[in-house]
């Protein structure tokens, strides 16, 4: 397995080794060892979430604050999708910066992102399944949005107009300055603090 560590700190890539031959193919999708390994610290999965999207679908930016926020483990069971990490962490030296990878079920890649960090996926096929294992359960008054059209995010989205489909709790979501404004933001400093008791570091 392949790690490659994003130009969003504390988000990874994941890349495995497939075994293909006449039967179809086998691979290891996660291996906890191997995460532990770039973290620091076990991921304690807590809830699996699957999501199933029409092409043009977006998903996010979603957040948890932190603590205890949401640690994501995402791949694509079938079909494709660009799972983005964005740095939402207030004082963060990438705040407001963002990353995407490319999930699918040919390359079958997979993408961590640590708790605080947004995370928004855009279906590029129609039936395209991601599936999340996360450290925590869902909390609704903890989770908030923010909206995937902000021009100061300026995301490279793969369509356009009505060919992108956003629920419509993300498009009535915040832009990434008032989400700011009204402090709903994850704490930079607050988050390296948590991830530093996790490793059982002071």
């Amino acid at each position: 397995m392949r790690i490659r560590e994003l130009t969003v700190p504390d988000a990874f890539e994941f890349t495995p080794v497939i075994h293909a031959d006449t039967r179809g193919a086998f691979l290891e999708f996660y291996r906890f060892e191997a995460l532990e390994e770039v973290i620091g610290h076990p991921l304690e999965l807590r809830q699996g979430n699957i999501s199933v999207s029409s092409r043009g679908v977006v998903r996010g930016v979603h957040y948890a604050i932190v603590p205890p926020g949401q640690a994501k483990f995402v791949h694509a069971p079938h079909g494709a999708f660009y799972d983005y990490v964005i740095d939402i962490r207030v004082g963060s030296p990438t705040f407001g910066q963002w990353d995407r990878v490319l999930i699918d079920d040919l390359e079958r890649k997979a993408v961590y992102l640590a708790e605080g960090l947004g995370h928004l996926l855009v279906a590029l096929t129609d039936g395209a399944t991601a599936s999340y294992l996360t450290s925590t359960v869902y909390t609704p008054e903890r989770e908030f949005t923010i909206d995937p059209r902000d021009p100061q995010l300026a995301l490279e989205l793969p369509f356009e107009g009505d060919e992108l489909l956003v629920s419509p709790r993300d498009a009535a979501a915040p832009s990434l300055a008032e989400a700011l404004e009204r402090g709903l933001l994850p704490d930079f400093e607050e988050c390296r603090r948590f991830y530093r008791a996790a490793r059982g570091e002071a």
